[in-house]
């Protein structure tokens, strides 16, 4: 069996519902960056509107997938970031409920049922302040994506020293 050496980032959400187009800046960024900061060659960013089936695609054989999506919390803090790692089947940590219909937990166990997890996945879920439509982030929210495409290359970074 050939070790699976391809990492998967993907910024999940909406770019017209404000808030929830953090995971697409946070992608958006890592492109921007790549001429000075290159990811490996055998790193894919992508953006995905959170259909499950698609984000079972994207990682499908990644060694290491990186999500970012928006998240809401009763009470809320925007701006606060929460990574959350792939736990024996399960994501672990904070609860927060997705602002997509179907969300990254129906993903993740459909993925874990078809046996088409990535070998890691870790999440970043991002508190959000305005969902309405339109474009550009709250600030906030905006202040989180330069921190959040950090600590994705960081996510890298420690993959690659695992390998």
């Amino acid at each position: 069996m050939r070790a699976r050496t391809r990492i998967a980032v993907v910024g999940v959400g909406n770019e017209f519902r404000r808030d929830d187009g953090v995971g697409w800046a946070v992608v958006a960024r890592l492109r921007e960056r790549a001429d000075e900061r290159p990811l490996p060659p055998d790193t894919v960013l992508a953006a995905c509107d959170g259909d499950p089936g698609r984000l079972i695609g994207l990682w499908e054989g990644a060694s290491l997938a990186v999500v970012v999506d928006a998240a809401h919390a009763h009470p809320g803090t925007p701006g606060r970031v929460h990574r959350l790692e792939l736990d024996g089947g399960h994501l672990a940590g904070p609860p927060s409920t997705s602002s997509h219909g179907l969300g990254l937990g129906e993903a993740v166990e459909l993925a874990r049922v078809l046996g088409l997890m990535p070998d890691r996945l870790v999440v970043y879920a991002v508190e959000g302040a305005d969902g309405s439509f339109g474009t550009g982030l709250s600030p906030a929210v905006a202040d989180a994506v330069d921190p959040l495409a950090d600590a994705v290359e960081d996510e890298i970074v420690a993959a690659r020293g695992q390998t």
